[in-house]
């Protein structure tokens, strides 16, 4: 398995990219890249591939999302990236001082992410954005990987959405830390925490999914968001306010 030789981060996101182990996602979103665009994406070349996680190599904290949008990351190559769910994120991560931007447009705009890195438990663009069980265990050892290599810093997981919820936990158990019984259930704001058999900590925190499903209804709010990021770096020990007063924070003059 490709994951299991990463030796990096850097490493693990090539392997991820390079990845054809699901037949029907491959057919997927390379028939979206080639056939299916959007007419207003019309002249641009899609990346039509797995999209790696995207972020630094010591954060402190990992969000967790679903799988790859068609027309978003599956075009860009960029987890959250070009599509409406990504626009309401990355605003978020930009308020709460992980992003250096409120937008994230392509993978050339200057984006950078302090202390958080962004993945997926699929990392495919899987039709009606839903990936199979089987399909979840073929990508599985690469969140298990990264997973491995964040150890040394990573302390929070955000997880938006049920999905990723019961997928990070199974593979949380699979990595041998103890979960608690019975297993902790989503919800927005809900939390828990694993530990490993070292004697680490990761505590995760829930959060509806930043779909278009929940932030045109309502159901998730740019203050709801705010609230579990606010919640979120507290727990991961970083300094909570605004970005200015949080690059202020940073800067050792």
């Amino acid at each position: 398995m490709l994951a299991a030789g990463a030796t990096s981060i850097a490493a693990l996101d090539v392997a991820v990219a390079t990845c054809r182990a699901c037949p029907r996602l491959v057919a997927w979103r390379e028939h979206v890249a080639l056939e299916a665009r959007r007419a207003s994406f019309r002249h641009e070349t899609y990346w039509g591939r797995a999209v790696p996680g995207l972020g630094p190599d010591d954060a402190r904290v990992l969000v967790v999302g679903l799988a790859p949008a068609a027309h978003g990351a599956n075009r860009t190559g960029r987890m959250f990236t070009g599509d409406r769910s990504g626009d309401v994120l990355f605003a978020a991560l930009h308020r709460a001082g992980f992003a250096s931007q409120p937008t994230s447009v392509h993978a050339g705009d200057g984006l950078t992410l302090t202390d958080l890195r962004i993945t997926a438990p699929v990392h495919c663009a899987p039709p009606d954005n839903a990936p199979t069980p089987q399909e979840r265990a073929n990508c599985s050892p690469y969140l298990a990987r990264e997973l491995e290599l964040l150890a040394p810093t990573v302390r929070v997981a955000m997880v938006l959405g049920g999905f990723g919820w019961v997928a990070l936990l199974r593979t949380l158990t699979e990595l041998g830390w103890t979960v608690p019984r019975p297993r902790p259930k989503f919800g927005h704001g809900a939390t828990t925490t694993v530990t490993h058999p070292d004697g680490r900590s990761l505590t995760l925190v829930g959060s509806y999914h930043v779909s278009q499903q929940n932030t045109f209804t309502g159901r998730l709010t740019p203050a709801m968001l705010d609230e579990v990021l606010t919640q979120v770096r507290r727990l991961a020990g970083l300094p909570v306010g605004s970005p200015a007063a949080l690059a202020d924070a940073d800067d050792p003059r």
